[in-house]
């Protein structure tokens, strides 16, 4: 695993144009990019899943744990690692309240049901 650099960071915090596409089945196909929230927190790069663990690209990530990410004009390969931390819900739910506060979309990105599908999102 290597680091995201500061920029990189920077880039994808202030952008709401990310996509995120997991491999396939086969582990080297690349699903369709799939729009999704983005946060910053604690200098790491956090998503969550809109419909919880049932949604597609969320079991695509938590079973391939690798694909593809484009935001802010950042391109990388990466890797995927479901987490659930209730110090670090704290932080990621703080993250999505300042990016994203004036959304009605908010309140079910802070619900149980899309936390247990919050998924750190590392450079390979």
């Amino acid at each position: 695993m290597t680091d995201w650099t500061p920029e990189e960071l920077q880039a994808i915090a202030s952008t709401d144009d990310f996509h995120i596409s997991p491999f396939r089945a086969d582990g080297t196909t690349l699903g369709t990019p799939t729009w999704i929230w983005s946060v910053v927190a604690d200098g790491a790069v956090y998503v969550r899943a809109y419909n919880g663990t049932a949604s597609r690209w969320y079991g695509s990530a938590s079973t391939q744990r690798a694909g593809r990410i484009t935001a802010g004009g950042v391109e990388k390969a990466v890797t995927f690692t479901p987490t659930r931390d209730g110090r670090l819900d704290a932080k990621v739910d703080a993250a999505y309240e300042k990016k994203y506060g004036g959304s009605p979309y908010l309140p079910p990105m802070l619900t149980d049901k899309v936390r247990a599908a919050t998924v750190r999102v590392d450079p390979r």
